[in-house]
């Protein structure tokens, strides 16, 4: 019989995430009696500050979130496990790749009897922002590598979440994972109390899109088909928000500074609060090469926007074509003009549009009810967190 868990450990490489993307979860893990330790390696007085407030406590933790670096990654596995050791949780659940990877083998080695991890996507060498199949030889050694430790990562858990089918299925048919294991939630979810629907904004239609600035998001094609559609309609504008990444596909500050100064896109960077920028949008557009399922289109959805995206793994699963917005397919920036075009030639779609999405994601990405799943495939009995809406998002 598995040992019930009473104590467990969050392990992620972004303090920030905890309350952004796993804020609801706390919640319900502490409504159920869960003590939860919050472990990664970037707390700050205020990331503090929020897991005190959630009920969880915080741990320091050393962890790179993104590059290859065999020794330091190794000396952060040793020191993860002294860690968990000290604080001999029941349980671990980790989420992001190097967590997933490093902290669910140290969770092994520390004795932790039940360990579980979330495969959010594939990453950064499983979507190359040049092509699928590209990057030469380096990337394949680099991908070779890396299909190495998710076999020792994900071998080492009872269960992995996955937030779409395609991702369980492609590690699945590679051998790096038992397709038992695998459990499709199909995202994140959204505190729908937290994002209530918006109406329409009046006037020139506002694009907005949100997202680390990776080329693999699709960034420098959302800033071309910005330029076509501006040619057919001056007044209409192109919002961004995000900041600039350590990721190895990362766009320059230059690259979308210039951007800016053509008039083509308005830079928001780093914004801690997306509601207002969505609630003063028209569409929410992301031409992303890949995702395991996009939370700031959830978000969107949630907020009443209809949503252009690609056709690709993670995308796709957010629209029905011609109900609540268009899929395009990745790299193609005049077919995501052509589709951001319709809102300009219509109007009307973005009520309508969105007004589906808002029902979409009552449907699909209730937090409350994809946290119920996770709490009953790690057989926690979940009792009024059911209730329990994230005290910071």
């Amino acid at each position: 019989m598995a040992k019930p868990i009473r104590s467990i450990a969050l392990i992620t490489s972004s303090a920030q995430s905890l309350t952004n993307f796993r804020g609801p979860l706390i919640g319900a893990l502490v409504a159920a009696g869960v003590r939860v330790w919050a472990l990664a390696p970037d707390f700050d007085a205020v990331g503090r500050g929020r897991m005190a407030s959630l009920g969880a406590e915080p741990v320091d933790i050393s962890l790179d979130r993104a590059g290859m670096r065999p020794a330091r990654d190794l000396i952060d596995l040793v020191r993860l496990r002294r860690t968990l050791r000290r604080l001999r949780p029941d349980a671990s659940f980790c989420y992001f790749i190097k967590p997933v990877i490093y902290g669910s083998i140290a969770a092994r080695l520390a004795g932790v009897p039940r360990r579980f991890a979330l495969m959010a996507g594939m990453g950064y060498v499983f979507t190359p922002a040049t092509g699928e199949g590209a990057g030469g030889p380096r990337l394949g050694l680099l991908r070779g590598l890396v299909s190495r430790l998710y076999r020792l990562g994900l071998g080492a858990c009872e269960r992995v979440f996955f937030n779409n089918g395609d991702d369980l299925a492609q590690l699945a048919a590679s051998g790096l994972i038992d397709p038992a294991k695998g459990i499709v939630l199909g995202g994140t979810g959204v505190d729908l109390a937290l994002y209530p629907a918006a109406p329409p904004v009046a006037g020139p239609p506002r694009f907005l899109m949100i997202a680390r600035l990776l080329r693999e998001k699709g960034v420098a094609e959302y800033a071309a088909a910005a330029r076509i559609v501006r040619r057919a309609c001056p007044g209409a504008q192109f919002h961004l928000a995000g900041d600039i990444d350590a990721n190895p596909g990362a766009l320059s500050r230059e690259e979308v500074l210039a951007w800016q100064a053509e008039g083509l896109l308005h830079w928001h960077g780093h914004v801690a609060d997306v509601r207002p920028l969505i609630a003063a949008s028209s569409v929410y557009v992301l031409p992303s090469y890949r995702e395991g399922k996009p939370r700031s289109t959830q978000e969107a959805m949630a907020m009443a926007r209809p949503v252009v995206t690609t056709e690709a793994v993670g995308c796709r699963d957010t629209v029905v074509e011609g109900v609540n917005g268009y899929l395009v397919p990745a790299r193609d920036a005049g077919a995501l003009a052509a589709a951001m075009l319709r809102f300009v030639e219509d109007p009307r779609r973005i009520a309508a549009m969105g007004a589906a999405s808002r029902h979409m994601a009552e449907q699909w990405f209730d937090v409350r009810r994809i946290n119920a799943r996770i709490l009953a495939a790690m057989g926690i009995d979940p009792g009024p967190a059911k209730a329990i809406s994230s005290r910071m998002e």
